[in-house]
């Protein structure tokens, strides 16, 4: 079964996207910050990461760079979820080592499209 890290501190958000993509038929690990997310990642080694861009004791775009220099986990695609849409935002996103920038808010079904669309660009 595929395996998907969901790291975002907004707990509302975060029940949401796990249970979407449950409902998909993923496995879904929950992180509630940056530096949370880097943990799991290593101890897990999920399929996917979904991060949010703000989050508490290290940002998403500190804890990707940080698993894009970490060998065991580094070709983990991770996938941003955020508000933040500005140009300069994703730019960074992308230039941090995510492969997508997704905005919020999107819908539970356009999610797990893209979803499986990434999983399959990186054969999963």
């Amino acid at each position: 079964m595929v395996k998907i890290l969901v790291a975002e501190d907004e707990r509302d958000i975060r029940e949401l996207v796990a249970f979407t993509l449950r409902f998909a038929g993923f496995e879904v690990e929950l992180a509630v910050n940056g530096a949370d997310a880097v943990e799991k990642a290593l101890t897990i080694k999920p399929d996917l990461i979904l991060m949010d861009v703000r989050m508490p004791r290290m940002t998403g775009y500190e804890a990707c760079a940080t698993l894009k220099r970490t060998p065991e986990v580094r070709d983990i695609p991770v996938v941003f979820l955020s508000a933040k849409g500005q140009e300069s935002e994703i730019n960074t996103g992308l230039e941090v080592g995510a492969v997508e920038y997704i905005l919020k808010p999107f819908a539970p079904d356009q999610l797990i499209t893209r979803v499986k669309q990434i999983l399959a660009e990186h054969g999963k």
